[in-house]
């Protein structure tokens, strides 16, 4: 048996755990369910033999989804934050995510069908609010605030100018 994560990210959902680490798994590198533990007993917002928690890595991020019920929701006050190599590479998670099921935020935020948030955050949005020329750093920044996906080249050209 291998050994277990010392710090294991722990999501909460309403029954959907399975499906949103099987479609996390299946959008991104480096991701995979590892185990799907069933209740050995009823529970308070189940019953014996569903599926209490599933183990699995996003990005080689360790995390274990537990199906607990619908008293707890996610919020902004947590997200991944994937960073990406390009525009296509953007294009691709985004589009994952808002098309199933999910839904456009602001500044390459965007949530996941089952309330969770993502920021799909290129490497060049990154790069250019942290540009040593601050004019340039602040013309990225304002155009990244007007945008819902991150545009690279639109954001390349804000740097220029």
């Amino acid at each position: 048996m291998p050994k277990p994560a010392k710090n294991t990210i722990c999501l909460w959902y309403d029954g959907g755990a399975e499906e949103a680490a099987r479609f996390y798994a299946s959008v991104f590198p480096d991701s995979a369910v590892t185990a799907v533990h069933r209740a050995p007993g009823d529970y308070p917002s189940g019953k014996q033999g569903d599926v209490l928690t599933v183990e699995f890595t996003v990005l080689g991020i360790p995390c274990l989804g537990l199906n607990g019920g619908p008293m707890f929701k996610h919020t902004e006050a947590f997200s991944f934050q994937v960073a990406t190599a390009d525009q296509a590479e953007t294009d691709r998670y985004w589009d994952a995510i808002v098309g199933n099921g999910g839904r456009e935020s602001q500044c390459g935020w965007c949530k996941d069908k089952w309330g969770l948030n993502w920021q799909i955050t290129p490497v060049a949005l990154s790069t250019a609010i942290s540009n040593p020329d601050p004019a340039a750093a602040k013309r990225a920044f304002a155009a990244m605030m007007t945008m819902r996906k991150i545009d690279v080249a639109a954001v390349e050209a804000a740097v220029r100018g």
